[in-house]
Formats: structure tokens, C-alpha cells, sequence
């Protein structure tokens, strides 16, 4: 099975017909076994549908849809599941644990560049990603020989402490994206920018080129009896609450006592140094 999500920043991105790239995963025996960024090339909401179908997509998870577009995408045989924000990659573990719904369509009117359907700013992404941006444009501020090329890189990721939080290794192969796009975080993309292929080059990152620092808005304590469940959850667990749109969003169980549950919902990794050690292993 072929899962696409609608890509921003490591976020689900909220207006489909906008979409300017969506991060496509593998999936087998309901198990993610890789993942790649692939991009839009400007297609408009019928046009999507025709991309993601060509690319062999069975679900499609996204923010606000049309109507045009979800009757586009019933057309190509694709399945829909609407209404999800926040973390990307949480998004779809959440679907595959069937904790994910489809709200159906939400979206019926022309969106202006600043409106989105309901988006809840979780603040992060998953693995080390970054934003969304087309891989016809590139960040301001980074150069190099590399920008603007599709790369494909191998990357293991520790903590200062040497803690290891991602490794493409482990998965057995490497990521592929555009340089300076903006689809990594941007001390990744400034690492990568320069390298040659077969370099293999360590990267440290302040927050500031990573997931930025934590922002203590995202934090929030509630009493227990206001969260259904909440008796049952533990510290440190990761589940999911709904913002008042009725969208999912992955938050960490942080503390709890008798009466009261504190909940984050910051990226794991912001406020944190990172390191990497990249490997260049092809230029396409």
C-alpha cells in the first residue's frame, strides 16, 4: 500500500488543491519500510488526483479538501481520509492504527494565500524534515553547487549526549530530496549544499537550523475528568488530542497527578542540539 500525505514543514498540509509537494510512504503488513517527498509541479485539484494516481497511490491523508477534489480522487480509486493536522508522519501511524478518521469535505470555498481549513500549528515534524517547499524555488541564505539538485543522502542522527534519534541506515535506504528547497531543516540543507558524492561529512545544529526552541504556548495542563481516557494514560506517553475543528494532533504525556494531566505538544526534538553525519551518495 501507497500512502500520500499533503507536505508542509513536516506537517500535514491543509488545503489540498495548494499543494505544492506530498511525503508518499511504503507500507507493508501496516508497517511504513520507506518514504520519499515527491513534487506537484503546480497541478491544480483534478490534476493532483491524476498525479497521485499515476504515482500508484491508494490513500491520500490531507487537511481541507473540496468537494471537486474528493469526487477527483473517488474517480481514481483513491482512498481519503481529511481533516488530520500536525506531524506528518504521526499522521500516518495514526491511520494505520485506524485512530485516524476521515472528516469528509471541509473545504468549499477559494482559499487566499493567508487562510487555512482549521490548521493547528503543531511546530515540528517527524524524523528530520522540514518544510514543504517546491523544488523550484529554493531558501534564501543557502549556496552551493548542490542547490536546487536532487540528491539522495544516507544520514544517522544523534543527541549531544550520543542518544541516536534517526538513522537511514537502519532503514536500508537512502532519502531523496531537492537541496535548498526547503524540504529539510535548514542546517540539513546547508550540510548537504557543498558536499561532493561518497563525502562523508558530521554536521552539528543549534536549534535555531533545526526544529527551533520549544514554545511553552504548545504546553498545556487540564484536569483529568475534562480528557476522556485520561485516567488511563501514563508520563511519556505519545497519544493524540483534537484541536476544536475536530483534527487529531500528537501531544507527549509529560507529567500527571491525581487530578491533573500535562500535555506537550512541541516536536520531540525542539530546544535540542543535533548532530548528523551525512553521506552524499548520488546526484540525479
Amino acid at each position: 500500500m501507497r500512502i500520500a500525505v499533503t507536505y508542509d514543514n513536516g506537517n500535514v498540509f491543509q488545503h489540498f488543491g495548494k499543494t505544492e509537494n506530498f511525503k508518499v510512504f511504503e507500507v507493508e503488513d501496516n508497517k511504513v519500510v520507506s518514504s520519499e517527498i515527491i513534487g506537484s509541479n503546480g497541478s491544480g485539484h483534478g490534476a493532483l488526483a491524476g498525479l497521485l494516481a499515476d504515482n500508484s497511490i491508494d490513500v491520500l491523508i490531507c487537511g481541507g479538501i473540496s468537494g471537486g477534489a474528493q469526487q477527483a480522487l473517488a474517480n481514481a480509486g483513491i482512498e481519503l481520509c481529511a481533516g488530520a493536522s500536525g506531524d506528518v508522519d504521526a499522521a500516518v501511524e495514526a491511520y494505520l492504527a485506524g485512530e485516524l478518521v476521515n472528516s469528509g469535505v471541509n473545504c468549499d470555498h477559494h482559499h487566499g494565500d493567508d487562510h487555512d481549513c482549521g490548521h493547528h500549528e503543531e511546530g515540528g515534524c517527524g524524523g528530520h524534515e522540514g518544510c514543504g517547499g517546491c523544488g523550484s524555488h529554493t531558501v534564501p541564505g543557502i549556496e552551493g553547487p548542490n542547490v536546487g539538485k536532487k540528491v539522495r543522502v544516507h544520514y544517522k542522527g544523534t543527541l549531544n549526549d550520543g542518544t541516536q534519534f534517526d538513522s537511514s541506515y537502519d532503514r536500508g535506504e537512502p532519502l531523496e530530496f531537492v537541496c535548498g528547497a526547503g524540504m529539510m531543516i535548514r542546517g540539513f540543507d546547508v550540510a548537504v549544499a557543498d558536499m561532493k558524492v561518497g563525502e562523508i561529512k558530521d554536521a552539528h545544529m543549534e536549534p535555531k537550523d533545526a526544529y527551533g526552541e520549544a514554545d511553552p504556548n504548545a504546553i498545556m495542563t487540564v484536569e483529568i475528568d475534562q480528557v476522556p481516557g485520561a485516567e488511563n494514560l501514563e508520563k511519556g506517553q505519545r497519544v493524540y488530542l483534537t484541536n476544536p475543528m475536530g483534527q487529531p494532533f500528537p501531544v507527549t504525556v509529560t507529567e500527571k497527578t491525581d487530578t491533573e494531566i500535562t500535555f506537550d505538544a512541541n516536536h520531540e526534538l525542539a530546544g535540542k542540539e543535533l548532530n548528523f553525519q551525512i553521506e552524499l551518495v548520488e546526484i540525479l
